[in-house]
């Protein structure tokens, strides 16, 4: 069987920017859907495709904001979503639902990153039922306006290193440690594609999952100056000191890649960094590059994919529910 998991040789890098990937594309005619997108990687994404003459719907947990940093960009509608109440998704999904227009890309780009421990819905942990379970009832949700050629792409990050599905304590209840519950939803993103490229084949929608690289933006809000300092990222004055960050224009090129690059023509489920399809990490000569084999294994992502359909009660690919 041949690994399509090993990079193509793309035009881009690492510092290329979203307007760079999206230079020689024409967008007019698309619709996309951008969750968190008003705020750091989100809107530089929405600010690309809606320079590109797609219509973006940014989904917001707090409209009123999202308003207000899209305002001056045409082509930007907002739409109120709390990834973290699925009442609030499936009403978001239902609306989108209604108005009967076909999506033809969805960017599952919101998420928290170590944040103090907090219990949603039924007593779920927060980072993997915002950043994996509310994404997934969405695009499910939303399934039948994808169907017939749209690209799901959803944003994990190089912090899946730090610990894959945790089976045993999904929810840490057995005790919790921000980055091993950052680190296992983010595996739950990129199994998340793997999972729907497979189910999207036949009504050819296109998933892929990436690692947009270190970038500072407010999805750094719950850490403090001193951690940040002792990780290196910056100095001991508060300036940026880690050179391997890049901008938020940087951050959004590689899911606006993924999302539009005739390059990835016929793949799915892969995960991408740096603007092209990452290497495994298993061969990678430098910590945190690519992606580990637990977050692209076929059946751990079928194994998610289950437990999420039970956990959330929706499946597309279940006419039972």
């Amino acid at each position: 069987m041949i690994d399509h998991q090993k990079p193509l040789g793309s035009s881009f890098g690492a510092r290329s920017t979203a307007t760079d990937v999206l230079a020689d594309i024409d967008l007019t005619g698309k619709r996309a859907i951008v969750t968190g997108g008003h705020s750091g990687l989100g809107l530089e994404t929405t600010r690309a495709l809606a320079a590109s003459g797609a219509q973006v719907i940014v989904a917001a947990r707090n409209p009123a904001a999202a308003a207000v940093a899209t305002k001056d960009i045409v082509g930007v509608t907002v739409e109120p979503l709390d990834l973290s109440h699925l009442d609030s998704v499936r009403a978001f999904a239902e609306h989108i639902l209604t108005g009967g227009q076909h999506i033809d890309i969805l960017i599952n780009n919101a998420g928290i990153m170590a944040c103090p421990e907090e219990r949603v819905g039924p007593g779920w942990e927060a980072q993997f039922a915002t950043n994996h379970l509310g994404h997934f009832t969405l695009t499910n949700a939303l399934w039948p306006r994808l169907e017939g050629g749209a690209r799901v792409i959803s944003v994990s990050s190089a912090g899946h290193h730090n610990s894959p599905i945790r089976w045993d304590d999904l929810h840490f209840v057995g005790g919790y440690d921000k980055w091993r519950a950052y680190g296992q939803s983010k595996t739950a993103n990129a199994l998340f594609a793997v999972h729907l490229g497979r189910l999207g084949r036949e009504a050819s929608v296109q998933a892929f999952s990436l690692h947009p690289g270190k970038i500072f933006t407010p999805l750094q809000r719950h850490l403090a100056q001193a951690e940040m300092i002792a990780e290196g990222w910056l100095d001991a004055s508060g300036a940026p000191a880690d050179p391997t960050f890049k901008t938020p224009a940087q951050g959004a090129a590689t899911q606006v890649w993924a999302a539009t690059s005739p390059m990835l023509d016929g793949l799915v489920g892969l995960y991408c960094e740096d603007c092209d399809i990452a290497v495994r990490a298993e061969t990678a000569n430098e910590p945190f590059v690519g992606v580990r084999d637990y977050a692209a294994d076929p059946d751990e992502a079928e194994r998610l994919w289950t437990l999420s359909a039970e956990l959330t009660g929706i499946d597309a690919f279940d006419a039972s529910r």
